[in-house]
Order: structure tokens, then sequence, then C-alpha cells
């Protein structure tokens, strides 16, 4: 698994200057952290609503391996409103973390847009469900693994 290491000056406050490493996270551990923090809809299994700020704060958690010894950085601390750490140094994690674990440009969209811009509800696509299947067996079929022949 990949590894990225930072080490930061007192740009962001002597509190946070220090040597910070960070490791890929596994794609279960990542599914996990989503799940827990996304409430789905019983009837449709459609997510109704995601914590996204905790989503990404856990998952710098546990892409976090290694920082200073008076250890600036906890989970509390990053979800804080009040005592939390400073934007860019969060921005700053986050892009390190996003990278690492190979968040797309959609899901980095996703987790960074603040929750109250988003509707958080998807609609229902059951109207032109015959029109769809087509496209969604479609879509199915380009997105199926490809096989390889192994000589």
């Amino acid at each position: 698994m990949r590894t990225e290491v930072l080490e930061l000056d007192q740009r962001f406050g002597k509190e946070y200057a220090g040597r910070y490493v960070f490791k890929e996270i596994s794609w279960a551990k990542r599914s996990r952290i989503i799940q827990k923090h996304t409430k789905y809809s019983q009837q449709t299994g459609q997510i109704t609503a995601s914590d996204y700020v905790t989503i990404q704060a856990e998952t710098i958690m546990a892409s976090l391996k290694a920082q200073p010894e008076h250890k600036p950085i906890t989970l509390e601390k990053l979800l804080s409103e009040e005592e939390g750490i400073p934007i860019d140094l969060g921005e700053l994690f986050s892009q390190i973390v996003n990278r690492l674990n190979g968040l797309s440009v959609e899901e980095t969209a996703f987790l960074s847009e603040p929750s109250e811009n988003k509707n958080s509800i998807q609609q229902s696509q059951s109207t032109d469900s015959a029109r769809n299947s087509e496209n969604c067996q479609a879509k199915l079929e380009r997105n199926q693994p490809k096989q390889f022949n192994s000589l």
C-alpha cells in the first residue's frame, strides 16, 4: 500500500509542525467508513443523508499512521467547529488522503461540498423505467470486467 510523508513547518502554527505519515487504506475500511455515516431509505435503498465531514475526517484518521509526538491531530479536533484545525491544513490532509486512496474526481467533489448545499436525497428513477432498462443493460455490459486469456 502506498505511503506519503508530509514534513510541516510552522506555517499552520507550532502545534502542527512536524512529520506526518499517511498510508493508503483498504477498500473495505473506506467502504465501512462511508456506510457508517450514510443513511439509506428502507424502501428504496437510496441515500437519504450523508455526513460528508465525518466521512472525510475518519478517512484522514484511518490513513494517518504517524504524527508528531504530542499528537496534534485527533478525530475530535478534525470535527470540532470551534477548536478545529486550520482550514488550509484540513484541505492539505484531505488532498493527500484522497490521492492515496484513489478517490475519483466525483467522489472528491461529493466529499468536499458542504452538505447544506446538496440535496442528499436522490430522485427515484421508477418513472421511465422501461425506457431506462435498455440504458442500464448497456451500462452494465460496458462496466463488466474484461476477461483476459492467459497464455
